[in-house]
């Protein structure tokens, strides 16, 4: 984290148990971000929180230290079940649920507290046996959860704690009557700590907190502009058939450590991430319907800089944590200002600086004006350059798809775990 985004309180200002002190030293941790500054004071005396800040601003790591501060200071029940989990914590996407788990267990690393992971996709037996083995912590997406809460699996009586993630994103996912299902099946909110979330606390979100909140304090940390302020943002105007010379010329020009490309939908991500690879970019292909398995593996690659290049739908604008991302890109711009947002918010995370590019090209330039609108300013725009389009070579073809064994198309009928309980692969 840069230091202007930090402030002048330390986290050792705050009467926290040693555990947590030497989880915030293995992460390096001094000073609070301006979120964690706000929110903790109130949720260390155990009173619930609605914060709202940008993505970035260190939330994760707010509701994570008031958690362990109030399981670690306030023993569980000697009737507690090992099947009954202390604390709730959910996301809307299994991206962000899974670096929730890997934060928890890089700063929860002293507190002897189980961390639980649940989510779609993948992992049904192995998440499930977690959970009857017994976590402290139960980290996931709501509808995984709720076919094993439905199968008995687990049960929330002895819930202390409560988080809520990016709820803004839970009713864009339709994941509202889930949660609201989960919350009714805690303890009642003036018997628990709970703690809410969100890049925006808009009516609906604030509705939620009303109802399954104890008298919630609301936080806001706003910058100026509702988009980070170290993220440089420029427009393009090209025509349809100069969107891919112009994004080889500017992969070319500016040479991006680490970039990821948006498109709307899976057909053009498909084709573009084509284009990349026959014109010699080693590129990653994120969309929905990538295996579980198969988007970490490439998460952890980009990562690793196998690839410098991730093309994603919408699927990869939020909940993703992925550090030193210098250029987003908008291929197609998105349909609304929230989404622009969360979208070029992949880059200049933690006070770091970046940039952000986006064609406003034949189909989707009518967008601009919501997106403008949104931010609250005009985006800058630039001309485009001749030497800029660079004349493709052909795109790579695709390899065809190994048979997966499954018999799909032939008809077969396979049984998995769990499909008869209807749960959605969050």
């Amino acid at each position: 984290m840069s230091e202007h985004h930090l402030t002048k309180t330390r986290y050792s200002s705050f009467n926290l148990p040693d555990a947590i002190s030497q989880g915030l030293a293995d992460a390096g941790f001094e000073f609070c971000t301006p979120i964690q500054e706000q929110s903790l004071p109130i949720a260390l005396e155990g009173r619930d929180v609605a914060g709202e800040a940008q993505t970035g601003t260190g939330k994760t790591a707010a509701f994570l230290i008031a958690c362990f501060n109030q399981l670690l200071k306030h023993p569980a029940d000697d009737n507690r079940r090992k099947n009954q989990p202390r604390a709730l914590l959910l996301a809307p996407t299994r991206e962000l649920a899974i670096q929730i788990h890997k934060d928890a267990c890089l700063l929860g690393g002293h507190t002897g507290l189980v961390f639980g992971l649940a989510y779609g996709g993948t992992g049904y037996e192995q998440q499930r046996k977690a959970l009857e083995d017994g976590v402290d912590l139960l980290i996931g997406t709501p509808g995984r959860i709720i076919d094993y809460f439905k199968q008995h699996v687990f049960d929330l009586k002895a819930c202390e704690v409560v988080v809520l993630d990016e709820a803004d994103r839970m009713f864009d996912l339709g994941f509202i009557k889930d949660i609201r299902y989960l919350l009714r099946r805690c303890p009642q909110p003036d018997k628990r700590l709970s703690m809410l979330f969100s890049a925006t606390l808009s009516h609906r979100v604030l509705e939620l907190a009303f109802e399954h909140m104890n008298d919630a304090e609301t936080v806001r940390i706003k910058s100026e502009r509702p988009t980070a302020d170290k993220i440089q943002q420029t427009i393009y105007y090209p025509a349809n058939d100069e969107k891919v010379p112009l994004m080889l010329g500017l992969l070319q020009k500016l040479e991006p450590t680490r970039s990821i490309i948006f498109i709307n939908t899976k057909r053009v991500a498909e084709k573009l991430y084509a284009w990349l690879e026959g014109n010699g970019y080693k590129t990653a292909l994120l969309s929905g319907d990538v295996p579980q398995k198969k988007r970490q593996t490439l998460l952890k690659k980009f990562q690793d800089d196998e690839f410098t290049i991730m093309v994603a739908t919408d699927v990869a604008a939020r909940g993703l944590h992925i550090p030193e991302v210098s250029h987003v890109f908008n291929f197609d711009l998105p349909q609304s200002g929230e989404d622009y947002v969360h979208r070029i918010g992949r880059t200049a995370r933690a006070g770091a600086s970046g940039a952000a590019i986006s064609f406003a090209c034949e189909d989707f330039a009518h967008y601009l004006m919501d997106i403008e609108e949104y931010i609250g300013h005009r985006i800058d725009n630039e001309a485009i350059d001749p030497e800029l389009l660079v004349k493709p070579k052909p795109p790579a073809k695709r390899k065809p798809r190994k048979p997966t064994g499954h018999g799909h198309k032939h008809g077969h009928k396979h049984k998995s775990h769990g499909h008869k309980h209807g749960r959605k692969h969050g």
